[in-house]
């Protein structure tokens, strides 16, 4: 499968005390950026999250947000710490024995008391394998988006390429007529030039000049690269890399086929060649 470095998914679960939610997104990189946003609570977990995803991606700039949400308690779920009440009951009755005009302790401070309801700390070490598992169900979502989203690319990929073919096979029929017409006329303009040199330097001219115009070499090797782009597309993979670098090849065979050009429709050609390979590349640009 073809991936793009493109790719979006979230998840939540519901554990004890809370709510767990894990959001990956990622863009285009050349290399393999992660930037975690988890809470500090949850911070020992983020090496064994980036293991994870390192293990089954290979570029991209992701981002990995954990986030833990704690709900409230319900009201069948609340055990008053007896001893603490009792304690406080104590106390309070002391300090107004001492204190006859103090305010008693009101029913809300008390149930605000630290530990009144008591020990209502979360063991966050102990969120460890929910974690893990919630972040396989985001990954396996997350690298089909990016599946999706490659599959699409690659099928702009092919139909460039199938147009690139169409103009190599609607030019190379020309080249040969194109050549023989530049030919004689260069032969008929050498030999009014020089006068009476020989027909052997005459020869040798139009030789120098049919090789200077001969692009069957240059459209061969465009075809064999086209070849070998299908052939990296058929093979999948994390395949940015080696298309960008065939883009490169086919972008120079472009170049020296206009260069080469001694018909209109070659130059024509080749501009169109160009256009195809650049819009290639852009979208190359978000393979993995």
């Amino acid at each position: 499968m073809i991936c793009s470095m493109t790719g979006y998914a979230v998840k939540t679960r519901d554990i004890e005390r809370g709510t767990l939610q894990l959001e990956l997104k990622s863009v285009n990189s050349r290399y393999l950026d992660f930037h975690f946003r988890v809470t500090d609570d949850l911070r020992s977990l983020e090496m064994p999250l980036r293991e994870l995803l390192a293990a089954r991606l290979s570029r991209g700039k992701v981002e990995c947000r954990l986030s833990f949400n704690a709900s409230a308690a319900r009201a069948d779920q609340l055990q008053l710490n007896g001893e603490l009440l009792a304690s406080l009951k104590q106390l309070s009755e002391q300090v107004l024995r001492e204190m006859p005009g103090a305010s008693p302790l009101s029913v809300n401070e008390a149930l605000r008391w630290p530990g009144m309801f008591g020990d209502q700390s979360v063991d966050f070490a102990a969120f460890g394998p929910a974690v893990m598992a919630l972040a396989r169900e985001v990954l396996e979502e997350f690298t089909a988006s990016r599946g999706r989203e490659g599959d699409k690319l690659a099928a702009m990929i092919v139909e460039r390429v199938n147009g690139m073919r169409d103009i190599v096979r609607r030019v190379a029929p020309r080249i040969p007529e194109a050549q023989a017409l530049f030919t004689d006329k260069l032969r008929q303009r050498l030999t009014e030039a020089l006068g009476n040199a020989s027909d052997d330097r005459v020869l040798q001219e139009v030789a120098v000049f049919a090789t200077r115009i001969d692009v069957a070499e240059e459209l061969s090797r465009l075809t064999t690269h086209l070849d070998e782009v299908e052939r990296v597309l058929k093979q999948g993979g994390a395949c940015g890399k080696r298309l960008d670098f065939l883009m490169q090849e086919l972008n120079r065979e472009a170049n020296t086929l206009g260069s080469k050009s001694a018909i209109t429709e070659v130059s024509q050609a080749s501009m169109d060649l160009k256009l195809l390979i650049e819009q290639m590349r852009e979208q190359i640009q978000n393979l993995e």
